[in-house]
């Protein structure tokens, strides 16, 4: 079952046995500053980021856990089978999900702590916020890895898949898949609930995952991407720091003020 979303995560009420798709991070009326409070009730648009390749340079946040949970190559193994468009998510996640079998939430927390990630996401939620845009994690990585990122740069929620959790250990379960179109309904849904379509969100991302997403967003930047993301992005961008993508965000905010 999926999770809804919420525009305002402080809001939303939600039954305990939904709390497993989708990560609330900080509410977005918590980091706007009081005197425009407005903002938060009012949004003008979404940006939604990919983690995988987007926000974690070079590998992804599953490959990060796996060398310490020592499951590396059948990872990296599977990750290349999927980059391939030979396997479907759900094949990757349940080959991950048994390496993370009888490891405790509290030593996955500390490893996310050494996840490289690019320069300069703190200034682009800045940014967000400054200018009514809600800042949403579309993503096929795992929830503890949305969780941190919602808590440590305060995106409003994150997609991904579950893993079932037993006394503060996890059991090596997956108890909630998420492919591509899961991640775009998540971010469809998420839309909804700030009253915007897709077409006054954009989406920053970088491969296969996001094809469906760049397909309907009203700006697609392919940021450090693949060519088949590249073909389908109005915006291609490459470097070490997500400040980058500002120019690109500001100009379609324009527009959006225009219409």
């Amino acid at each position: 079952m999926t999770a809804r979303s919420s525009c305002n995560p402080r809001q939303r009420t939600t039954p305990e046995h939904d709390r497993s798709v989708t990560t609330r991070g900080r509410p977005y009326d918590a980091v706007v500053p009081a005197t425009d409070r407005r903002l938060a009730r009012q949004p003008r648009a979404v940006a939604f980021f990919d983690i995988d390749g987007t926000l974690v340079p070079g590998i992804s946040s599953a490959i990060h856990l796996a060398g310490f949970l020592g499951h590396l190559d059948a990872v990296t193994e599977a990750e290349a089978a999927w980059d391939a468009g030979l396997v479907e998510a759900r094949y990757v996640e349940e080959v991950d999900a048994r390496g993370w079998a009888g490891t405790t939430e509290a030593q996955i927390a500390k490893w996310l702590t050494d996840l490289p990630l690019v320069d300069g996401i703190g200034d682009v939620l800045a940014w967000c916020v400054a200018h009514a845009v809600v800042p949403a994690l579309a993503t096929l990585a795992w929830q503890p890895v949305g969780a941190y990122l919602c808590n440590s740069f305060g995106f409003a929620e994150a997609s991904g898949p579950v893993l079932e959790v037993q006394e503060g250990s996890y059991t090596g379960v997956l108890l909630q898949s998420c492919d591509e179109i899961a991640k775009r309904d998540f971010a469809t849904r998420f839309a909804k609930d700030c009253g915007l379509s897709l077409s006054r969100c954009a989406a920053i991302g970088d491969s296969r995952s996001d094809l469906p997403l760049f397909a309907e967003v009203g700006l697609a930047v392919a940021f450090n991407a693949d060519e088949q993301a590249r073909a389908i992005a109005h915006v291609e961008i490459a470097g070490p720091d997500l400040r980058a993508v500002l120019p690109a965000l500001e100009n379609w905010l324009e527009q959006l003020t225009q219409t």
